[in-house]
């Protein structure tokens, strides 16, 4: 008898639970399943087709993943513009040359289409970038979903939490430590620079004033730094050069080969050599015949990434337009004799009562039959 009591108890409280269960949000898998359960779908067939005429891009989207989640979180504050008394992180002198935005316009555009006001524009930007890697015969990475948009973006954030092109080990490991990644977390998330290209004028001092030498950094192959000078004159603003010397449209292990062979492109990349724990890393990779322990590791560390600052439950906004925050909503007319609020109360007294009477009547099923 005790036990058809304690039973009888908790199938009492079960609509208690599934009343509270109900307010839950958070960002997980598949969190568009039921609002939007083609979401996912839609933003892979327009990856497939963008990235089949512009195969660069794919590097592109991943560091605009990168920029957004590292400025106030991933939120998709890189995406919003300028205005009149703002100057957003998209004009800041670090990110001129991030492109990629109107991929994402395009893709919010067919979601909209598909579901309007469900699918965030910083959920967009994780899943671009994912189906980026995925494209180009990298892994196929789960990520959770259900992120929701911020709406601010300031240029003056930048500088503050990106760090150079020309940061040294130290700084790198340091400024990674302040999101809780690892050193192995930042070598395995260089291993992106697999894929896609950067400006001249983003490593032209390595070629023509290393450390104000006059000289070029002697950390460079001599045939690679020939062949870099013959594409990037000293003042080239333009010009754009693979990130992986060995082969930059596929996500492989080509990245770290290089980087072994004094082919790394940024000080940056270079400087991976400089610590023991990520110079071994690079090294492993490098030798390796296989890049299943690479996938493995940047799955992991790209996971955690995308979950930096990333705003949940009622905090932040769906944005109409990735570029634009949303307009205030328009206060209601004022109506000289407003009719009484409807008693919801009552209503979710009633609809309480009606939970609360299944459970009696299982409890009452349970002791009858137990």
């Amino acid at each position: 008898m005790d036990s058809k009591i304690i039973i009888a108890a908790f199938l009492s409280f079960v609509p208690v639970l599934l009343l509270l269960g109900a307010t839950e949000a958070h960002v997980e898998y598949g969190a568009y399943n039921i609002s939007c359960p083609n979401a996912e779908a839609i933003v892979f067939q327009e990856m497939t087709q963008i990235l089949a005429t512009s195969p660069d891009l794919a590097g592109s989207l991943l560091r605009l993943h990168y920029v957004d989640c590292f400025v106030r979180g991933c939120e998709a504050s890189i995406l919003l513009n300028s205005t009149a008394g703002n100057t957003a992180e998209k004009d800041a002198d670090m990110n001129k040359d991030v492109r990629g935005y109107d991929v994402i316009d395009r893709i919010k555009t067919k979601l909209e289409e598909a579901c309007p006001g469900i699918v965030s524009c910083a959920d967009i930007i994780a899943l671009a970038a994912r189906d980026s890697i995925r494209l180009s015969n990298g892994p196929n990475i789960p990520i959770g979903t259900g992120r929701r948009d911020g709406n601010g973006s300031s240029a003056a954030d930048v500088p503050l939490n990106l760090p150079s092109a020309n940061a040294s080990i130290a700084q790198l490991i340091s400024f990674f430590a302040k999101y809780n990644l690892t050193a192995k977390d930042l070598v395995v998330l260089s291993g992106a620079h697999t894929i896609g290209k950067a400006h001249c004028y983003s490593f032209s001092d390595r070629l023509y004033n290393y450390n104000g030498s006059g000289n070029s950094d002697p950390r460079l192959d001599a045939s690679y730094k020939t062949l870099l000078s013959q594409e990037c004159s000293p003042n080239d603003m333009t010009s754009l050069v693979p990130l992986d010397a060995n082969n930059a449209t596929a996500f492989d292990l080509g990245y770290y080969s290089g980087l072994t062979q004094m082919k790394g492109l940024l000080t940056s990349d270079a400087a991976l050599l400089d610590d023991a724990s990520t110079n071994s890393y690079v090294l492993r990779q490098a030798n390796s015949t296989s890049p299943n322990e690479f996938f493995a590791d940047f799955a992991t560390s790209f996971m955690i990434m995308g979950k930096i600052g990333a705003l949940t439950h009622s905090k932040g906004e769906i944005r109409r337009q990735c570029s634009a925050v949303n307009p205030p909503s328009p206060s209601p007319s004022p109506s000289p004799s407003p009719p009484p609020p409807p008693n919801n109360s009552a209503e979710k007294k009633n609809a309480f009562s009606s939970f609360f009477s299944v459970g009696v009547v299982l409890s009452y099923l349970l002791l009858q039959y137990y």
